[in-house]
């Protein structure tokens, strides 16, 4: 079979797929409740966890049909608990976005609003876990895909921690892009989906998270039947199986992506991003265009320039 003609894609996600991540959809029709197929997620999982360096005596990663935007629902609607509330750091599409889905299900919140083209002060942050008790989560995003902003999760993780909270970061546009270590950086939850920095097809979400506080919200008030983390991982650790149809292509391009990204290597990505990254800004230079984010607050990733005022 020919090779399909290659196009780059400028937007931040989907991503361009090499031609053997295509070319790995390309398989026998299987029924997703087969052996075969679960040795598959297993070993997806598996290698889910490798990436952000999570043990998995004390992570799990779950599986969802969806995309980056279902994992947000999902750790918002399932991991408060009754008489605890959500603080959001906002400063960005995305973060706003986990503020409409709390307003959506009803859910009690905070909102600590920061500049969106700069280091957000996380002093911010502790004035509010030391005016409000009853914050029990903190959830922030890692890259604001919008700006290409990178807000400080460590730091803002601690904080969660010492204030006797979780932390819940999405990481759906930096996840196997930029180096995450969920214990380090104090992250409890963190997400993405197939078609950002793995580079996969469009199709396949999961959520990377503490064991310990996944099966402490089983007890927790139920908002959704499908987004529920508790319901899904328990169904995944008794059978092996996502309990929905999963995308089985998707899954089976994944695996290969997955198997990319290690052939790679973590720090050999992030310097080939690093170079493309450094030839775009000397671009944008030359062109005489303005960056939206100084580099002391970018993440690497995306480069906004702003609007130019000119008849061009």
């Amino acid at each position: 079979m020919q090779n399909p003609p290659r196009k780059v894609l400028l937007n931040p996600g989907p991503s361009t797929t090499t031609n053997s991540v295509k070319w790995a959809q390309v398989m026998p029709d299987i029924c997703p409740r087969e052996k075969e197929f679960s040795v598959l997620l297993c070993g997806i999982c598996s290698d889910i966890l490798r990436i952000v360096h999570a043990p998995e005596r004390d992570f799990a990663c779950v599986l969802f049909s969806g995309s980056g935007t279902l994992n947000i629902d999902t750790c918002l609607n399932s991991l408060l608990d009754t008489g605890k509330k959500v603080l959001i750091l906002r400063n960005g599409v995305f973060s706003a976005r986990a503020q409409e889905i709390c307003s959506y299900y009803g859910l009690p919140h905070v909102v600590v609003d920061a500049p969106w083209d700069a280091v957000p002060d996380t002093r911010c942050i502790e004035q509010a876990l030391q005016a409000d008790s009853s914050i029990g989560l903190v959830y922030c995003t890692h890259h604001e895909t919008g700006t290409g902003l990178l807000n400080p999760v460590r730091r803002i993780g601690e904080l969660a921690h010492r204030y006797s909270a979780i932390s819940v970061v999405d990481t759906t546009s930096s996840f196997a892009l930029l180096p995450i270590d969920v214990v380090a950086d104090h992250i409890d939850f963190c997400m993405s989906s197939s078609q950002k920095g793995l580079a996969g097809p469009c199709g396949l979400s999961f959520i990377i998270g503490r064991r310990s506080i996944i099966e402490q919200s089983a007890a927790y008030p139920k908002r959704s039947y499908y987004c529920n983390l508790f319901r899904q991982y328990d169904f995944f650790r008794n059978s092996g199986e996502m309990h929905f149809t999963p995308p089985v292509q998707t899954a089976y391009a994944t695996a290969q992506a997955l198997a990319e990204f290690f052939a790679e290597g973590e720090r050999p990505k992030l310097a080939r991003i690093q170079r493309i990254m450094a030839a775009l800004r000397r671009g944008a230079d030359g062109l005489g265009l303005r960056v939206l984010v100084p580099p002391e607050a970018q993440a690497g990733l995306v480069l906004c320039v702003r609007y130019p005022d000119d008849p061009r």
